[in-house]
C-alpha cells in the first residue's frame, strides 16, 4: 500500500480525493490540516485516514511532517483558493500559496527527493485571454488578474524551478473549474445551489442575488477532477505542466437556468454590485489534450447532474 499525503485534506477537494483513494483501495491516506479548522468534510471517512495537525506556512512542521509520515506521493491541495479574498488578503494568500508551497518543496528536498509531487495550480494563472488564444493550451501566456492568479504563478513555476534544480519529482497541474458536493459556499456553484435550497425551505425570499452572469467558465466534476490528480501522479511526467479541463465553457447564467429546472419554486434574480470583482476573467476555457494523451483521462459527470448534485447538498445541509 503506498502512502499518501494529502495537504488540506478537510477541503473540498482534498476531502473528494481521500474518498477517491480510500474506494479504489489505492493507498494509506494521511492528511494534513491546520489547526481549529472544519472537518465536518471528512466526517464520513475520518476513521480510515490519519490525521497530522500542520500549518503548511510553519516550515518546521511541514519539515517534521514528511518526516514523520514518509510518504510516496503528495497531493499538495493546501491553499488559499478563494480568488476574491485575495483581493482583501493578498499577504495571507501569497504567505499561504507560495511560501507554504516553497516550505514543502524544502522538506522534500532536504529529506526525499523520490516523492511525487502533484501540485494543485489553476486556470487563474492565466487571466487575460485574447479571443484568439480559446480554447488555452499551456502554452498560453499567463497574464494572471488576482493576487490568487499570481500566487499560483508562482507556485507553478517554483515547481518547475525544484524540478529543474533538485530533481523533485513534481508534476504540475492546471485545473479549470470544478464543482460538486461539499464546495464552499462563497463559491458562485454552490452560492447559488445553497440560495436555492434556503428559498424552496422559505428561509429566503425568492430572490436569487447573483454578480456577473456573462463570465464563462470551464466546469468539471470534483470527483472527475480527483481521478485526473490521481492520474497525474501516476502517469504524468515529472517537470511537466497539464491543463485539466472539460473542454467546455458555460457563462454563469447557465447555472441559474440549470438550478430553475431543478426546483418547484420560482425566483426572481437580482445583480448585487458587492458580488462583482474588481477585475473578471472573460472567459476560462482550457484545452486538455495533452494530459487526456498522457493519462486517458476525460470526464464523466456531466454538470447538470453535478448541480443537482450539489443542490441536494445544500437541501440536506440546511436541515442541520
Amino acid at each position: 500500500m503506498k502512502k499518501i499525503l494529502i495537504t488540506g485534506i478537510n477541503g473540498f477537494v482534498g476531502s473528494h480525493l481521500a474518498e477517491y483513494v480510500l474506494n479504489n483501495n489505492l493507498g494509506e491516506v494521511h492528511g494534513s490540516y491546520r489547526k481549529n479548522e472544519d472537518l465536518s468534510n471528512i466526517k464520513g471517512i475520518i476513521n480510515q485516514i490519519e490525521l497530522i495537525e500542520c500549518d503548511i506556512t510553519d516550515s518546521y512542521g511541514v519539515d517534521k511532517t514528511i518526516k514523520e509520515i514518509k510518504p510516496e506521493y503528495i497531493f499538495h491541495l493546501a491553499a488559499q483558493a478563494f480568488v476574491p479574498s485575495s483581493w482583501k488578503s493578498p499577504i495571507e494568500t501569497m504567505n499561504t500559496n507560495i511560501i507554504g508551497s516553497l516550505n514543502l518543496f524544502e522538506a522534500i528536498k532536504n529529506n526525499n527527493k523520490d516523492i511525487t509531487i502533484q501540485i494543485a495550480g489553476s486556470s487563474e494563472e492565466y487571466g487575460l485571454v485574447k479571443e484568439n488564444e480559446v480554447p488555452m493550451t499551456e502554452l498560453n501566456p499567463l497574464r494572471p488578474l488576482s493576487p490568487y492568479g499570481v500566487s499560483k504563478v508562482a507556485m507553478d513555476l517554483l515547481g518547475y524551478q525544484y524540478y529543474q534544480s533538485y530533481g523533485l519529482k513534481i508534476v504540475r497541474t492546471r485545473a479549470f473549474n470544478h464543482e460538486g458536493p461539499r464546495r464552499g459556499e462563497q463559491y458562485v456553484t454552490s452560492n447559488f445551489a445553497k440560495q436555492v435550497a434556503l428559498i424552496e425551505a422559505g428561509k429566503q425570499k425568492p430572490i436569487l442575488m447573483v454578480g456577473n452572469l456573462e463570465a464563462k467558465r470551464d466546469y468539471t466534476d470534483v470527483r472527475d477532477m480527483v481521478k485526473a490528480y490521481w492520474l497525474a501522479a501516476e502517469k504524468g511526467v515529472p517537470g511537466e505542466v497539464y491543463n485539466i479541463a472539460s473542454g467546455k465553457a458555460y457563462k454563469i447564467q447557465v447555472i441559474v437556468d440549470i438550478l430553475k429546472k431543478l426546483t418547484k419554486k420560482d425566483f426572481e434574480v437580482k445583480q448585487d454590485p458587492k458580488r462583482l470583482r474588481p477585475s473578471d476573467v472573460q472567459i476560462l476555457l482550457g484545452d486538455s489534450t495533452k494530459f487526456r494523451k498522457q493519462t486517458g483521462w476525460k470526464p464523466e459527470i456531466p454538470f447538470e447532474k453535478t448541480m443537482e448534485d450539489l443542490l441536494n447538498y445544500w437541501r440536506e445541509k440546511i436541515k442541520e
